[in-house]
């Protein structure tokens, strides 16, 4: 196992795991997540992090939610898709029309959009290793959001063989963030980190 300094950050020797091993792992506080047979163990965020997945739940998802358009879920919940078996996102939407993949305590299916608060110790973890794994599984959009910048950066239309996103879009201070496959979505990027007891990243 490697370690990444100051957050706990451990990643398997063996690419052996899956879901059947994965369920067997004890519920206690850590994020497990299996990204092609590896196992990546990451320890509780900051209060930031959570400050931030609130502040999405609160401008993104209940506006949606309130108008029927969509589902929305934050870790930790376990989403099984192709190559990524489980992984726990820290915020996603399903469109209500898509509700079925929501079954038996797992996301079973690819979500409509995928939110990552990334980690300022271990950023090739979302901008890298999970960015490739989203694309790989066609992932409609996937939005980075940096703590330290401020700032989000928007991915979509992705390319499942690459393993890439062939459209990126960086929004910065004093711009709205838009879901650019989900019409309707948005909220100030600003928003997203002002008022925060403890704005550490």
């Amino acid at each position: 196992m490697t370690t990444y300094a100051p957050d706990l950050v451990l990643r398997s020797l063996d690419a052996q795991w899956d879901y059947a091993r994965w369920e067997q792992l004890p519920a206690d506080g850590n994020r497990y997540e299996i990204i092609g047979g590896i196992l990546y163990i990451t320890t509780a965020p900051s209060n930031f992090h959570q400050w931030i997945i609130s502040r999405l739940y609160r401008l993104i998802a209940i506006p949606a939610e309130d108008r029927g358009e969509v589902y929305a879920l934050t870790a930790p919940v376990g989403v099984l898709m192709d190559g990524c078996d489980p992984v726990q996102p820290d915020f996603l939407l399903v469109r209500r029309e898509r509700a079925s993949i929501i079954a038996n305590r797992r996301v079973r299916g690819v979500p409509d959009l995928i939110v990552e608060v990334l980690s300022p110790s271990n950023p090739e973890q979302d901008t890298e290793i999970k960015r490739a794994a989203y694309a790989h599984a066609g992932v409609p959009e996937y939005w980075i959001v940096r703590p330290v910048t401020r700032d989000v950066l928007v991915c979509w239309q992705p390319d499942p063989q690459l393993g890439t996103y062939t459209q990126v879009r960086l929004i910065t201070s004093g711009e709205d963030l838009h879901a650019v496959t989900l019409p309707g979505l948005t909220a100030p990027v600003d928003a997203l980190f002002a008022g925060a007891p403890d704005p550490t990243p």
